[in-house]
């Protein structure tokens, strides 16, 4: 070390970053990304390459600064430096973009989609492919570091942070405003990171934010303290960044740290930048960190540094490909929990231990509605596990625009049943974030259209457990309205239920009653798995839908059917508010009501072991005919029974427009009694 620098540290404070392990990991991701680019890229052993040239010295800093094991940081695909500063092995990381065994992801995600569930320190929350998808998850973890604090009493969470990294084109995103109000409205612990190198790809910054400065225009916004400086200067990114991170520990408030930095390659190892002048390009390069960061050294020790971090990416090399490609045959395992425990995330992890439970209902008092179930499941589980925290728009004071929560904020307080800011991506992405960090988020979204801002943070929670190998999983409760009420509409009245069941690792039920609502929301709630639970509208108050409340210990498996009605002339499969109009159609007839409960997974046994008996099959659902999940069951009825039925299997569906608003219109869109009564004695009488 230079005389200077050392001159420098001495004078420092405690917060003076150790320049050797700055160099140290500088020096690993240089080589990382030269051995890829020259080597593995060309012999086409990997396949996506992202260069962190110049992003590197400044993520290596705030890497370094995250100290605290409930520390947790959320990034995108150049963000390896840090990785490399939390503790993840250089062989993992160069075996991960090799997609070979092991890793990240054991060769199921793309290399630079990040994870590390660290048990010695700092975190990384698992990355997604969208960009702006980081940073409601990284809100999330952070509100669940306050609740842990503060409610739980966790004492280790009391100084931790949460950090969202991304570039200056992510915050363009509907997820970064999101999560920048969730930060400044709650006060969270959070720290938004943005490394502001010019270009989203090739897309100049001046067109994702006005006058291409976020921290400017940020600088007045109420709530947040915004810090901007040189990511390129050793010294400068150094005291911004222990400024920012010591302000969010301390003052349990959010920051916005913008640094420029130079992107010294193109955006992917394809990228030519053509669209750069050459001029350009040579003012980015002298800006390079390193050889500014080397100023600080002496020759022969950062000779020595060099060679030693090149001795380790050969190791890591070495290690990396002798690792194997996984067995394709276990390419389907960890959809969904299958034993054995995530190394990170869910209520299950974090010490819970679910109740005994019952599969045979108590019914005790009058009949309730399904409003009613539900908000009293709610209750109880709020009651007896600290960890189950109930959010969404209207949910708080005014009880859900269905009633659903109605008295419960009052009874447990606002940290535990809590409105939201008007975003579907952000309520879910901060379930997301809580669910990894051990509580049992349950989020409400208002409708079943109101979710498909969402769909990106859905999706990316289903696939969690699997494109991680079960290293990380984040289950939740998400409660969604569907169907059609008193009339219908484009945007109140969807169903779409299909869409889930092939959003891979999601489970989703339809109870048609009071009592299948509380077995199967009773489940969700104790169970290891992200599950969408639909309560149809029409049925919240219907008369038919009424049961005894089943007792607090009831509780029904996923994938389990009701026998409604037993029969021998045909086989009827539905669910939902169709339940009860299949009921009244069959009145007088010997046919066998199936009510599936739960559409992923479903009862094929029961479905089948019914065709084989009764020889016919009528699917009846509200969805849409094309594609809906009637087609699935119909495609399999075919296949496996086939030389059972004594006619094809048939389905009566909505024809495939939205749901009419007028109620005459409605009517005759849904699959009516008398339709479903027809069409049974069509199928009888064959």
């Amino acid at each position: 070390m230079s005389a200077s620098l050392r001159e420098k540290v001495k004078g420092a404070n405690a917060a003076a970053p150790d320049w050797r392990a700055v160099a140290y990991h500088l020096h690993v991701s240089r080589a990382l990304d030269s051995l890829e680019e020259k080597t593995l890229v060309p012999e086409r052993k990997i396949f996506y390459q992202f260069s962190a040239r110049g992003h590197d010295m400044a993520q290596i800093l705030l890497g370094l600064k995250l100290t605290r094991k409930d520390d947790a940081i959320c990034g995108y695909y150049r963000s390896r430096p840090i990785l490399l500063a939390l503790g993840v092995d250089p062989a993992d990381a160069l075996g991960s973009s090799m997609a070979r065994a092991g890793g990240y992801s054991d060769g199921r995600d793309i290399g630079a989609v990040f994870n590390y569930p660290n048990k010695a320190g700092a975190s990384a929350l698992p990355m997604c492919g969208g960009v702006g998808a980081q940073y409601t998850p990284t809100a999330g973890w952070a509100q669940a570091l306050e609740y842990r604090a503060k409610v739980l009493k966790e004492k280790d969470c009391s100084d931790a942070i949460a950090v969202a990294l991304g570039g200056d084109a992510s915050v363009a995103t509907n997820g970064f405003w999101s999560a920048l109000t969730m930060a400044t409205t709650l006060k969270l612990p959070m720290l938004f990171y943005i490394e502001d190198n010019g270009y989203g790809i090739s897309v100049p910054s001046n067109l994702q934010t006005p006058g291409a400065n976020i921290a400017a225009n940020l600088s007045s916004f109420n709530g947040l303290k915004v810090i901007a400086g040189d990511g390129a200067n050793p010294e400068e990114a150094a005291s911004l960044i222990d400024e920012a991170v010591t302000f969010v520990r301390e003052q349990r408030a959010p920051v916005l740290l913008r640094l420029t930095v130079p992107r010294l390659e193109g955006h992917s190892f394809q990228d030519t930048q053509t669209y750069k002048s050459e001029s350009f390009v040579k003012s980015e390069w002298a800006r390079d960190p390193l050889p500014r960061l080397q100023d600080l050294f002496d020759a022969k020790e950062w000779d020595k540094i060099a060679a030693d971090a090149q001795r380790a990416v050969e190791q890591a090399r070495v290690s990396a490909e002798a690792r194997p490609v996984t067995d394709p045959e276990r390419t389907t395992e960890n959809v969904f929990f299958e034993g054995k425990m995530q190394e990170k995330g869910g209520q299950a992890n974090a010490g819970y231990n679910a109740p005994a439970a019952s599969e045979e209902a108590q019914p005790e008092g009058q009949r309730i509605n399904m409003v009613t179930a539900i908000r009293r499941t709610l209750d109880h589980e709020l009651e007896i596990n600290p960890r189950v925290l109930v959010f969404g728009e209207d949910v708080g004071p005014k009880g859900g625009v269905h009633a659903v929560t109605l008295g419960l904020q009052e009874k447990f307080g606002v940290a535990r049943v809590f409105d939201t800011s008007l975003s579907e991506e952000g309520i879910i992405g901060r379930a997301v974030g809580m669910a990894i960090a051990g509580l049992m988020p349950v989020p409400e979204i208002q409708f079943r259209k109101y979710a498909d801002p969402a769909m990106e943070q859905l999706n990316d929670c289903g696939t969690m457990r699997w494109r991680t190998n079960n290293r990380f999983a984040a289950p939740m409760v998400v409660r969604m309205p569907i169907g059609f009420f008193k009339c219908g509409d484009p945007w109140h009245s969807q169903t779409n239920e299909v869409q889930f069941v092939h959003s891979p690792g999601w489970k989703v039920a339809v109870p048609s009653n009071a009592e299948d609502a509380v077995g199967l929301l009773r489940a969700s709630l104790r169970g290891n798995d992200p599950v969408i639970f639909f309560e149809h509208r029409a049925m919240l108050d219907a008369t038919s839908a009424r049961r005894p409340y089943p007792g607090d210990d009831f509780v029904l498996p996923f994938g389990k059917a009701r026998i409604v009605q037993e029969g021998n002339n045909l086989t009827i499969v539905t669910w939902g508010a169709m339940v009860e109009r299949c009921e009244q159609a069959a009145d007088g007839l010997s046919v066998e009501i199936i009510d599936l409960r739960t559409l992923m997974p479903w009862d094929r046994e029961a479905v089948l072991a019914s065709v084989k008996r009764t020889r016919g099959c009528l699917i009846v659902h509200e969805d849409l005919m094309s594609a809906g999940f009637g087609a699935e069951i119909a495609a399999v009825v075919a296949q496996e029974c086939f030389f059972d039925l004594d006619a094809p299997v048939s389905r009566l569906a909505m024809p495939d427009i939205p749901s009419p608003h007028n109620p005459a219109l409605m009517e005759w869109a849904l699959p009516s009694v008398d339709g479903i009564r027809a069409k049974m004695e069509e199928l009888t009488s064959l």
